[in-house]
């Protein structure tokens, strides 16, 4: 079997969005780093946030968090994503992505692959367990990262499936 490099580079390059909460009130927020895998032999996604962003507080209060994937053509609207503070603004509206509800969370129509997550582990990152240049360069101003790992419990494609 091959390694598909695009599998290794798909948070980092491509970026995602990770969104939690439900019909009634949600948050998303962009992510670069992440990853999926196999974990306590499940499926699951692996997503990192820091504790001062708006979509933090929705990952501590739901069950379920989603990772969307998208084209190219959106790396604008997650620029924005990414930038802005649900606190602050509707920033969803402006990114001009079209929320889809799902039965476990909240997704975009423009996602080309959404990966619905039962929440199974967090743990925040320990300062002194970080590399020192990681530490440096990430941490110097703001807390670590909180890691939510979430077995993957469905796979929603652009076509509906």
């Amino acid at each position: 079997m091959k390694l598909d490099e695009n599998m290794l580079q798909i948070f980092n390059k491509d970026w995602a969005l990770v969104t939690a909460g439900d019909e009634k009130r949600f948050n998303t927020m962009t992510i670069g780093w992440g990853g999926v895998g196999t974990l306590w032999s499940k499926p699951v996604a692996t997503v990192y946030v820091k504790p001062c962003r708006y979509t933090h507080e929705f990952l501590e209060s739901n069950e379920y968090f989603t990772v969307s994937f998208y084209d190219e053509k959106y790396k604008k609207a997650l620029g924005l994503l990414g930038t802005k503070s649900g606190r602050d603004c509707d920033k969803v509206k402006e990114s001009g992505l079209s929320p889809r509800f799902l039965q476990n969370g909240v997704t975009f129509e423009q996602a080309y692959v959404t990966l619905v997550c039962r929440k199974i582990y967090r743990q925040d990152m320990d300062i002194d367990a970080i590399p020192q240049f990681a530490a440096e360069r990430y941490y110097q101003s703001e807390a670590p990262h909180t890691m939510y790992v979430g077995e993957v419990t469905d796979v929603v494609y652009s076509n509906g499936k």
